[in-house]
């Protein structure tokens, strides 16, 4: 069959008219930089580890976008879709939950629970690491194997009813058929590097800013100190003149012993570049103007305000409505006319562009009032009754 016919029958429908799918892209891709130290090598618990639990930037990051969109005003047609939506999953908000693992992980899964009579009661978030997904001979999802303590649970993508079981929510992953890429992997190299030059610096003030020096034997005779003197030298220094507690302290020298001081000059010593640049490309992998996290030297943006409302609508808002599109869509069979999303009217940050719509849309005379509404974002009125 010739391919342009073959794209033509898999999107006519039918299991048997699709076209095959890669099967294990992800596992059989390898960066550029995996060939470099093994140190550097991402997995998703080390990057949890040392990029969200040890790494301030990338967890304030994660932190600031995931508790923004769960704590956004919720605009839904529906009072039981919203109980659903707003309720908690595992003790924490679905719909920050769920974000956080859209960045961290790149996939979000949702496991629909139904009563007897196949109606959705509880919306609970599965941890993306534990899922595999379950592929056909032509590379097709037909299930997701979720593993916890060893045992594994198999989880059908439709029940005996045709009805959803799980909704899935990725990001985009031009490699891979099925799963997304997490911002936290892009952000990888640069969470070494802050972290790496955290450590340093924090060497440098274990060892008051700048190595102690060299203690120089001079005799005039060009005699050295036997082994067991400069051993027993070098435990009394660490003894007497080492650590917090001895900084300042003065030093009695004697038997032809010299102080000769080896600190390092403020460029060898200037982390803080290093650090702040390192930062700014972790806001950036998660897309946070650098400026709501502290961070100096951003002139991008006018003040503070100004990157909050960036932060909305560049970062925020596209994530919320991946998010809220995908539930939208897994829940549509028993909330076909749901409407679920932000209530933008009631979002501080955009208050100022709300404000700003709002007054063009009642000015344009040339608009009906159902035009207006629809323009706003309002039902129409017979619905809306």
């Amino acid at each position: 069959m010739p391919l342009l016919d073959i794209f033509r029958s898999a999107f006519k429908g039918g299991e048997h008219t699709r076209v095959p799918l890669a099967n294990g892209i992800m596992q059989g891709w390898i960066p550029a930089f995996e060939s470099g130290p093994a140190a550097c090598h991402y997995s998703y618990e080390r990057g949890i580890r040392e990029g969200f639990l040890a790494n301030p930037i990338a967890q304030r990051s994660v932190r600031l976008l995931a508790e923004g969109i769960g704590q956004a005003p919720l605009a839904c047609s529906d009072p039981r879709l919203a109980a659903l939506v707003t309720a908690t999953s595992a003790g924490q908000s679905l719909v920050e939950t769920l974000a956080a693992n859209l960045l961290l992980h790149g996939n979000g899964y949702v496991q629909i629970i139904k009563d007897a009579g196949g109606t959705p009661v509880e919306l609970f978030a599965l941890r993306p690491d534990r899922v595999q997904v379950v592929l056909d001979g032509k590379g097709w999802l037909v299930a997701y194997d979720y593993t916890v303590t060893g045992e594994r649970t198999r989880i059908a993508l439709e029940d005996e009813d045709g009805w959803p079981g799980v909704i899935a929510i990725r990001a985009m992953h031009p490699l891979d058929d099925h799963r997304g890429a997490g911002a936290l992997e892009a952000a990888w190299q640069a969470v070494l590097i802050h972290n790496a030059a955290t450590a340093w610096n924090r060497a440098l003030l274990d060892n008051a800013a700048r190595p102690s020096g060299a203690l120089v034997y001079e005799t005039g005779d060009g005699a050295s100190l036997a082994h067991e003197q400069f051993e027993r030298l070098k435990r009394e220094l660490d003894i007497a003149f080492s650590g917090a507690a001895n900084a300042g302290r003065p030093m009695l020298l004697d038997g032809g012993l010299k102080w000769q001081s080896m600190a390092l000059s403020p460029a060898d010593m200037d982390f803080a570049t290093l650090k702040s640049a390192a930062a700014r490309d972790i806001a950036l992998a998660f897309g946070v103007p650098p400026m709501l996290l502290g961070l100096p030297g951003d002139n991008t943006y006018a003040n503070y305000r100004e990157a909050n409302r960036a932060l909305w609508r560049l970062t925020l808002l596209p994530l919320a409505e991946k998010l809220f599109a995908a539930l939208r869509e897994g829940l549509a069979p028993w909330f076909p006319q749901g409407q679920l999303g932000i209530d933008l009217d009631r979002v501080p940050a955009l208050s100022e562009d709300r404000e700003r719509l709002w007054s063009q849309v009642s000015d344009a005379d040339f608009l009906s009032r159902a035009e207006k509404r629809q323009m706003l974002g309002f039902l129409p009125e017979e619905s809306a009754e």
